[in-house]
């Protein structure tokens, strides 16, 4: 896992620095949230599979979301499609249906069903860029000729050679357009903002780190999403079940925390070392609020098998591809892993990543990236889980105040309704 790339943008060390007294506020002043609503959401199904439409008629008739607020779209049921698919068969449809409504404002949410594709890839090459990849392409087999030739394979004319490759090696990467694929639902996030630049990410103006900064995107431009998938249609219907019961009773079990080192105490912390510290202080947060035990793990070695009963909430890293089952998940359990591409497919029966591996073994939501997302692109945890278990966020506000980027590959999946702590708002005499 990467850090930052330099363009588009990055939580600086001072962002950094400020989160934890930005969180602090939202759980001190008076709550004025207003906590999502059922017909504030819009459920967007594949009409090509059965399963789909199913499973959205199902999770509005659970959750009372008006009939009306469902799109089925046409599209591919693979979990990746082209930009241009996207574009067409997504993005089109779905702007076009907010669009018509009196009062477009009023949807806050969209919620993606199984059968909608997870990944959009980047846009094609045009014309006039096809024509100069041609070039550059031929140039850099030229120059490859004439290296070969070279007798002095260390000497002054093979630096030149060499120099000139790499520079044109870093415009044919430049070319393909990689950092411009992305999770369909970070895209759709977007469906109604003006044109933005696909190049990179776009900061996100609900993150409670960019607050009052001049952004190229507004809040009003923005719509929460979050996805209803899973391995199998009854896993999504567990999930759904499970969020309900949970909400009505009240989560509990047990919290686990999987940092990597003692807490820090030093003021200005960057990268794996702020992420780290903020596992700590998520669960800090937790332990202030005493609605569960709380369990923070600081060995290199993940949890391991049996070492997480009854696991209620879970954030840790990092073990890429490969889901340490270690927890007996809770229903309604929400679960987190810092970890590049573990949310890269939520169907495929042999994978095991960390996202559709947590649902098969029964929590009910997730966060995960589609592909490298950049460490600091990762929901910050402090304030995702302190949001979470104030009482007064659904899970999709949780994870849009705690979210940096957009237009990128991060994923919600889950319940965005879904309200853990609804019963126990978090008063002020109870706040860390």
């Amino acid at each position: 896992m990467s850090s930052f790339p330099e363009e588009g943008g990055t939580v600086g060390s001072e962002t950094m620095k400020c989160l934890s007294l930005i969180l602090m506020l939202f759980l001190l002043l008076p709550v004025s949230v207003l906590a999502l609503e059922p017909e504030e959401v819009i459920v967007v199904a594949n009409h090509f599979v059965e399963e789909s439409v199913d499973l959205a008629r199902y999770y509005m008739k659970q959750r009372g979301i008006p009939s009306e607020n469902l799109i089925r779209i046409d599209t591919t049921e693979k979990e990746s499609c082209s930009r241009e698919d996207y574009d067409e068969d997504i993005a089109k449809p779905v702007r076009k249906f907010l669009q018509k409504r009196k009062d477009p404002d009023a949807i806050r949410c969209l919620v993606t069903i199984s059968g909608v594709p997870l990944k959009v890839g980047p846009p094609g090459l045009t014309k006039d860029e096809k024509i100069e990849k041609e070039s550059l392409q031929s140039e850099q087999a030229t120059i490859r000729a004439e290296m070969k030739k070279l007798t002095d394979q260390q000497g002054p004319e093979s630096k030149r050679l060499k120099d000139q490759l790499a520079a044109i090696e870093a415009k044919i990467k430049g070319l393909s357009k990689s950092d411009q694929g992305a999770a369909v639902d970070s895209e759709l996030a977007l469906v109604l903002a003006d044109d933005y630049s696909l190049k990179g990410w776009v900061p996100n103006p609900f993150f409670a780190g960019f607050q009052n900064q001049a952004l190229p995107v507004k809040k009003k431009d923005v719509r929460f999403v979050a996805r209803l998938d899973g391995p199998s249609k009854g896993i999504v219907r567990r999930m759904i079940d499970d969020s309900l019961l949970a909400e009505a009773s009240g989560l509990s079990g047990t919290a686990y925390f999987d940092a990597k080192d003692p807490r820090s105490i030093k003021e200005k912390l960057e990268g794996y070392a702020y992420y780290d510290n903020s596992l700590h202080l998520a669960a800090a947060r937790v332990t202030a609020r005493q609605r569960m035990p709380v369990v923070v793990n600081e060995k290199k070695e993940l949890f391991q098998a049996g070492e997480a009963p009854g696991a209620a909430l879970y954030c840790g890293w990092y073990s890429l591809a490969r889901y340490v089952d270690a927890f007996d998940w809770r229903p309604g359990a929400v679960g987190y892993h810092i970890a590049s591409q573990e949310c890269q497919t939520l169907r495929s029966g042999s994978s095991n990543v960390w996202c559709k591996r947590m649902l098969e073994d029964g929590a009910a939501a997730t966060i995960g990236p589609v592909a490298e997302p950049y460490l600091q692109a990762f929901p910050v945890p402090e304030i995702f889980f302190g949001a979470l278990i104030d009482g007064s966020y659904t899970l999709a506000e949780a994870y849009f105040l705690s979210l940096p980027y957009l237009s990128w590959q991060m994923v919600l999946v889950g319940d965005p309704l879904y309200r853990p702590f609804k019963n126990h708002k978090m008063t002020n005499s109870q706040s860390p």
